[in-house]
């Protein structure tokens, strides 16, 4: 059974000295008073926000130097590999010592592809984005919301035994994984029994494809559904006003706000999902996006984090780990 210690946590904000993003986010995500979804507060209901109406691109480049000055905006300075000791400048907070299993960790799925097919190498496609993805988010969780949230992200393979100990799974780039039977086994009765996987960052048809033939190994009977804007996922802490798209920076810095594929139009994100009978979301699928590269480089490029790292992959990411985390 998935623990479920930290979902007794609600997310709501703990810092004021984010009240410049939040306002920025409220702005371009709406106002999340009143919006019904999951059980928990909104991010800005604590915050003293400053003249919303005020804020301009001013207030961004003021965000941007103020996170690099709290060490909150880390950074990746190219892709270049890096020990997953080296936090690149994120610090290190404390946990309560009496309730160590109590947080949220930030688990990544080290997976099988066609090119290792034990998912053993360090640097396949499973570890993209990391581990700047996974620092800067698991600190944005840490320090907007009053989850408790372990500052040490882990790798977990499928076959582990102790998977359930982790609520939630992120998984990237499955455009060429080749899950063993023993993952397959795994994941299958890791969401059976609660679990709650991401998957994040793969474009086209092509890539598509692959990923819904290994969801159909894991689940023979169940179909990847369309989630529809209003459902709860889109609206429990940010009510999102659109689907986000998040393209990669790089092809952000070439002009386009999608990843071009040949075979398939992707311009335009989809978010599916497989339920389980009680309707419960065991695993959702963010297709045509790259949510993780809003969080890996949020401080590369300063319109790129004002446009989508701000008003995308921080409020749809918040959203899937609140969801993931109360249902």
């Amino acid at each position: 059974m998935v623990s479920s210690s930290a979902m007794i946590m609600t997310a709501r904000p703990t810092n004021p000295g984010f009240s410049i993003y939040a306002t920025i986010v409220r702005q371009t995500v709406g106002n999340s008073s009143g919006s019904k979804g999951c059980p928990v507060r909104s991010l800005f209901s604590i915050i003293p926000l400053k003249s919303a109406r005020s804020v301009s691109l001013i207030a961004v480049g003021v965000l941007f130097l103020a996170t690099a000055a709290l060490s909150l905006a880390i950074a990746q300075r190219g892709r270049r590999v890096r020990s997953a000791d080296d936090r690149n400048g994120v610090p290190v907070w404390e946990t309560d010592s009496n309730f160590k299993s109590d947080v949220f960790t930030f688990a990544r799925v080290r997976y099988s592809d066609y090119y290792d097919a034990w998912g053993q190498s360090e640097y396949g496609k499973w570890s993209t984005d990391r581990p700047d993805s996974d620092l800067n988010f698991s600190l944005r969780l840490q320090q907007l919301t009053s989850i408790k949230v372990n500052p040490h992200p882990v790798v977990v393979q499928l076959s582990d035994e102790n998977l359930g100990d982790y609520p939630f799974l992120y998984m990237i780039e499955p455009g060429l994984m080749k899950l063993s039977e023993e993952e397959v086994k795994g994941l299958r009765h890791y969401c059976l029994n609660g679990g709650f996987m991401m998957v994040d960052d793969f474009w086209g048809d092509n890539e598509y494809l692959n990923l819904y033939n290994e969801l159909k190994r894991v689940f023979p009977d169940r179909e990847p559904r369309e989630v529809p804007l209003e459902h709860e996922i889109f609206q429990c802490v940010y009510p999102l006003k659109e689907k986000p798209q998040v393209p990669s920076v790089h092809v952000f810095e070439r002009g386009y706000t999608y990843e071009p594929r040949r075979e398939s139009d992707t311009r335009g994100a989809r978010y599916l999902a497989i339920e389980d009978y009680n309707q419960r979301i065991m695993i959702f699928i963010c297709h045509n996006t790259d949510l993780g590269d809003g969080w890996e480089r949020e401080g590369q490029n300063r319109d790129y984090f004002a446009e989508y790292a701000v008003k995308k992959s921080y409020p749809m990411g918040i959203n899937i780990v609140t969801y993931a985390m109360t249902h």
